[in-house]
């Protein structure tokens, strides 16, 4: 599917890129892709500096989410996106838990994913390796790299409060793949279904009354693994004020910045890396 003028972002200053650079081994130009229910997003990134270098394209998310109608809107992306060749590295996040390449999960698209080598299916169709991630995994090194959490020493956290509780943990830098911690079972309930924002929503609850559940889950997590800082991530982030106050932690915590932009950011980042 093409995407239309209005599916573009455009920012001042931001031109296309035709050329690559490489600093200390590292591509700092890559592509980052963003694979969500509703929409896939992408643009051509300075890795070094965490700025698009192209606007951004955003693609609907073919109906059912099959793997094959989504690998066929991913290479049709990167073709809109231009001064992309056979160099360029390629970095993809996903909602699922990924192990060696496989999807181990699926969110929000076909349940065909669940058991796939992914990673190989991408490959084959770009003609090139790629970095194949998790999409909290990509928000959460974009935020250490570039957003909230740059400069963290120790142990940052990134938590997306949406229709679940993604996770991601960085420590110095380094991502520890795939941490499902946002189904901690606290009271004997996995806590995701009473603490997510769309636990607020359906359940009616005040903003009081929902940082109660929050107060819960990060109190356990400070318990278990005695974090830097704690990201809040996800679409509720930008009404930070009338919640974040509200918790009473030892633990630094802060809204993400990166927005729409952090798996795109993210997945760019570790595809330089690799």
């Amino acid at each position: 599917m093409t995407a239309t003028a209005h599916d573009r972002d455009t920012a001042p200053g931001i031109t296309p890129v035709h050329a690559l650079e490489e600093e200390n081994g590292h591509m700092t130009t890559a592509v980052g892709i963003d694979i969500g229910g509703t929409g896939i997003k992408g643009a051509i990134v300075d890795a070094k500096t965490g700025e698009l270098r192209t606007s951004r394209i955003k693609i609907p998310t073919p109906a059912g989410g099959e793997p094959d109608a989504i690998v066929a809107t991913v290479l049709d992306l990167v073709s809109q996106l231009g001064g992309v060749d056979k160099k360029t590295p390629i970095g993809v996040c996903f909602p699922a838990a990924i192990v060696n390449g496989t999807t181990m999960s699926a969110a929000n698209v076909s349940k065909a994913w669940i058991g796939l080598d992914a990673e190989k299916l991408f490959e084959k169709s770009l003609k090139r390796d790629i970095k194949f991630i998790n999409d909290a995994d990509a928000a959460g090194v974009a935020e250490v790299r570039y957003g909230a959490a740059k400069g963290t020493k120790g142990l940052a956290i990134l938590t997306t409060l949406g229709t679940g509780i993604g996770t991601a943990l960085i420590h110095r830098g380094n991502l520890i793949p795939n941490a499902e911690l946002g189904h901690l079972e606290i009271d004997g309930i996995d806590w995701e279904t009473r603490a997510a924002f769309s636990a607020k929503e359906r359940e009616e609850l005040s903003w009081a009354d929902w940082s109660e559940r929050l107060q819960k889950y990060y109190e356990r997590l400070e318990a278990y693994l005695y974090p830097e800082l704690f990201i809040v991530g996800g679409g509720v982030s930008k009404h930070a004020e009338k919640f974040l106050p509200l918790l009473r932690l030892r633990t630094p915590i802060v809204p993400a910045v990166l927005r729409n932009n952090a798996g795109i950011l993210g997945a760019a980042a570790l595809a330089s890396d690799h």
